[in-house]
């Protein structure tokens, strides 16, 4: 009989390229990781490691056994989330990956729901950028993920993810209040702060510059939209901005409409064996109506 927690490793190692990153992401050393790896090589008869300078490789054989793991994970997490289902009650630890601006807006109003209607049920909330989160998730290092979409740029999908809307919101130009600027045109001589490159963000502002007729001084690069606003409020720098960021806060800066009002898209992914799982449930339940609350 094969040892489930050793193929799952072996599933790992697929997916995250490294000994050292499976030992990281399991909190095992790599040694471990290794010795445990050799061990199911000898369990199976065959070669399933090949070392490529300082990588390591799977073979054909060990790529049949990571596709027959994944499905036996997912049967497993179905069969927990389905006996998850026979309570009444929602408990346990369902850990969240976010990203900032839905951190802010939307979860101190879920996570104050959560607490009320479901006490017995733990949320632990990771920020992260979309992204990877979707990855992460699809891992199994978090349980569901807030994320979003930009106009023109599809989110990363992954086959055991569903993707449930939450909210939209519309994107801005944003400038400081004695700024001269009233359109993207305007601000081709303009400082601008973006996020750092990769995140699907920073790719949709790119964009919406060049096709305005420019390239964007980009000269101040973070992912801190707090920060991004304390640029703009001082005259320092542009950005295009969520209307998301102003929840709950004053807008301290002039905001114009974009051409084609483009609005970005806020979703949540969860693995399509735990769906229907009570954490999960209440999770979206309080999201959902933490949106709607914010919407009306």
């Amino acid at each position: 009989m094969l040892d489930v927690r050793r193929l799952r490793l072996l599933r790992e190692l697929a997916i995250r390229g490294t000994l050292a990153e499976v030992a990281s992401a399991l909190n095992q050393s790599p040694s471990s990781v290794s010795q445990q790896l050799a061990q199911l090589e000898r369990e199976v008869g065959v070669e399933l490691l090949r070392k490529v300078g300082r990588r390591v490789h799977l073979t054909p054989q060990a790529e049949l056994l990571v596709e027959h793991t994944t499905a036996v994970l997912e049967r497993l997490e179905l069969a927990e989330s389905e006996l998850a289902q026979s309570f009444t009650t929602a408990t346990g630890v369902v850990r969240l990956a976010v990203f900032q601006s839905a951190a802010l807006a939307l979860m101190p109003r879920a996570l104050t729901l959560l607490a009320r209607e479901h006490p017995q049920l733990r949320v632990e909330m990771t920020q992260r950028e979309p992204e990877t989160a979707l990855t992460e998730t699809w891992a199994r290092d978090f349980d569901l993920v807030i994320a979003e979409q930009y106009p023109g740029h599809a989110a990363p999908r992954h086959p055991e993810l569903d993707r449930v809307r939450l909210t939209g919101d519309a994107i801005s130009l944003a400038v400081a209040p004695s700024s001269a600027i009233r359109s993207i045109a305007d601000a081709a001589s303009s400082a601008w702060v973006m996020e750092p490159r990769g995140a699907a963000s920073r790719h949709w502002a790119e964009q919406a510059c060049r096709q305005a007729g420019f390239e964007p001084d980009v000269r101040f690069e973070t992912a801190d939209l707090q920060a991004q606003i304390r640029l703009i409020e001082s005259g320092n720098a542009v950005a295009l901005l969520p209307d998301l960021v102003w929840t709950e806060r004053s807008r301290s800066v002039t905001l114009l409409p974009l051409d084609g009002d483009p609005h970005r898209t806020i979703f949540t992914s969860a693995r399509q064996a735990t769906v229907r799982s009570p954490g999960i449930v209440a999770v979206r339940d309080a999201l959902t109506r933490t949106a709607e609350s914010l919407a009306g």
